[in-house]
């Protein structure tokens, strides 16, 4: 009869562990890829870096941060999103953006941290 008693033991011992696991990713834990936090389409990201790489705009610094969700340092320029690209895709218009490593990297005014970046 102990051997019966050992199991459903054993069995709440590991399901207590697994969900200690859990909390701990619903709490925020960022997977390893994060997914832009605005949704365009490949074509409007076909149309903002084409009306943006003409500018004069100065890029960031090699190898600055162009990751998703992380908070823009302080020493990068940040630029206002320019009327056309404002007008052609809107859901970006109060929106600002820096080129980094030859990527249009786009900061919530809000938040200043990274909602997209892309060749």
């Amino acid at each position: 009869m102990k051997r019966n008693s050992v199991r459903p033991a054993a069995v709440v011992l590991a399901a207590a562990l697994l969900g200690a696991a859990v909390p701990a990713v619903a709490q925020g834990q960022e997977p390893a890829v994060t997914q832009p936090k605005v949704n365009l389409t490949l074509e409007q990201r076909f149309v903002i870096k084409e009306l943006l790489k003409d500018l004069k705009v100065t890029p960031a610094p090699p190898n600055s941060e162009t990751a998703i969700g992380a908070t823009v340092p302080a020493t990068i320029s940040l630029n206002p999103m320019p009327a056309d690209v404002a007008a052609k895709v809107p859901q970006i218009k109060s929106h600002l953006f820096y080129l980094a490593d030859g990527k249009v990297v786009i900061v919530d005014p809000k938040e200043n941290k990274i909602v997209d970046a892309f060749n």
